[in-house]
C-alpha cells in the first residue's frame, strides 16, 4: 500500500533498473530493455496494451523504429519504493512533431512489473 504523497527526486535517485530500460530505449537496445520487465510484465502505450516479454519486445522493436526522435528525461518522481514516474520531452518526426510524456513504473522483485506511457 502506498499514500500516493508524490516527490520529485533526482533523475539519479530513480532505481537501476528504470536508469537501465531508459538507456537501453534511448539507444533503441531492444535485448537490454526487455531484461528489465518480469515474464508477466505489462506495458501501455499509445492505447495498445503489451503483455508479457514477446508481446514487449514486439513493442520496443516497433517503437525503436517508428519514428526518428530526441529524448531528454525532464523530471522524475517517486510515490513509494515501487512506483515511479519520469516525464520525457519528445521531438521528431511524429504526428505533433513534440510532446512531454510520463512513463509511470511499478516494479516488482527490482524489475519492471507495469510501464504506462502517456502524455
Amino acid at each position: 500500500m502506498h499514500d500516493n504523497r508524490t516527490r520529485t527526486i533526482t533523475p539519479d535517485d530513480l532505481p537501476e533498473v528504470i536508469t537501465r530500460y531508459l538507456t537501453a530505449h534511448r539507444a533503441h537496445d531492444t535485448a537490454t530493455a526487455v531484461t528489465t520487465f518480469t515474464d508477466d510484465a505489462t506495458v501501455i502505450d499509445d492505447g495498445n496494451t503489451y503483455q508479457g516479454s514477446a508481446a514487449i519486445e514486439r513493442w520496443l522493436d516497433r517503437s525503436a523504429t517508428e519514428f526518428t526522435y530526441t529524448i531528454h528525461l525532464t523530471n522524475a518522481q517517486q510515490t513509494d519504493t515501487a512506483h515511479y514516474v519520469a516525464t520525457h520531452h519528445l521531438e521528431g518526426n511524429f504526428p505533433g512533431g513534440t510532446i512531454d510524456l510520463r512513463y509511470r513504473f511499478t516494479l516488482r522483485d527490482d524489475l519492471i512489473e507495469h510501464l504506462a506511457i502517456e502524455p
